[in-house]
């Protein structure tokens, strides 16, 4: 009998209408265009605007239209995997929220917190449910609405983070194709680094919390990048050498859209040329889990059936790993 693999059968994306640009943040926090531009590779991010939206009303469209284009119903869907580090609500679930407002009455689902390689961490997770034979279908959603925990008064992270939403649908491929191999790393250590000081059960909100600020995303820039540029780059050199690829048989490199010198040192690990090396960051800066499903959904009528791709994520936590997968269609 063929071995199943999990394959993306689909992808779809969401951003918001609102561009912000660095001109516009200028205006806001001591900095410029330039200096955005030169450390980060951003120039405009998406933002969610409008009263009780949340991530679920990314979700919404990008997964409509990513059912639209498989020509299939809600209904259809196993499970929901929902990778956000911006639930809609502590809970219930964005995931159960998302099955109710499009209709995936036959699903269960939870959420998925691993920061910004949670889309990575998700794809590794609902092929499990795939290769098993248990599900037939598995929606993996990736978003975040960033804007809702950044002090557009903090210059070194109001100027990084953005908005948006995709989602891919697993099924079976007893051909080769799909999900192939998979390295995944966490270390909590890091914790001091990337985080959100208040909100949970350590640190419950409190008039005092809010007034200090803490339930904003607190970042040590350099600390994060001195671990981020090293491990990402590694990890996706690592799942090329378990299954003795080289640079000349990646079709395409996706990597987390978080920094573009982040991207770039990846890309010089793996041997990976320029012109393979999928960016959109300075589009949309880094929307967290959105990063990975808005690459491949951007990039989709490029790829070929049978092409190889490496995926990479590094996120706070911290959290890091790649995926090897064969395109599907």
């Amino acid at each position: 009998m063929s071995k199943i693999h999990a394959a993306i059968t689909a992808v779809n994306g969401y951003v918001p209408e609102y561009v912000l640009t660095n001109h516009e943040l200028e205006t806001m926090v001591d900095t410029n265009d330039e200096w955005i531009t030169t450390r980060t590779g951003i120039k405009e991010r998406r933002i969610l605007k409008g009263e009780g939206l949340g991530t679920s009303d990314m979700a919404v469209p990008a997964v409509e239209g990513l059912l639209k284009k498989r020509g299939i119903n809600a209904d259809e869907i196993d499970l929901i995997i929902f990778c956000t580090t911006t639930p809609d609500r502590v809970f219930p679930a964005t995931a159960n929220i998302l099955a109710s407002k499009i209709g995936a009455v036959n699903s269960w689902g939870y959420d998925l917190q691993a920061t910004c390689s949670g889309f990575l961490f998700g794809l590794a997770t609902g092929a499990q449910f795939i290769e098993s034979g248990k599900h037939k279908k598995v929606l993996v959603v990736g978003g975040d609405k960033m804007s809702s925990m950044i002090n557009y008064k903090d210059r070194a992270t109001c100027i990084i983070f953005g908005d948006g939403c995709g989602a891919a649908l697993l099924e079976p491929n007893t051909e080769g194709y799909g999900i192939i191999d998979s390295v995944l790393k966490s270390d909590g250590s890091g914790l001091p680094y990337l985080n959100q000081p208040a909100g949970g059960s350590v640190k419950p909100t409190t008039h005092e919390t809010i007034d200090d600020s803490e339930h904003f995303l607190y970042q040590e820039g350099q600390a994060v990048f001195k671990f981020a540029v090293t491990n990402m780059a590694d990890v996706a050199a690592e799942v090329m050498e378990r299954n003795n690829l080289k640079a000349d048989d990646i079709a395409w490199l996706v990597p987390h859209q978080a920094n573009k010198r982040i991207i770039d040192a990846t890309a010089n690990r793996t041997g990976v040329s320029a012109d393979k090396v999928i960016i959109n960051i300075e589009r949309y800066g880094n929307t967290t889990n959105g990063t990975l499903p808005l690459c491949l959904w951007e990039w989709e009528s490029k790829f070929k059936k049978g092409d190889n791709l490496i995926l990479a994520a590094f996120g706070g936590g911290f959290t890091w790993g790649a995926i090897y997968l064969k395109w599907a269609y």
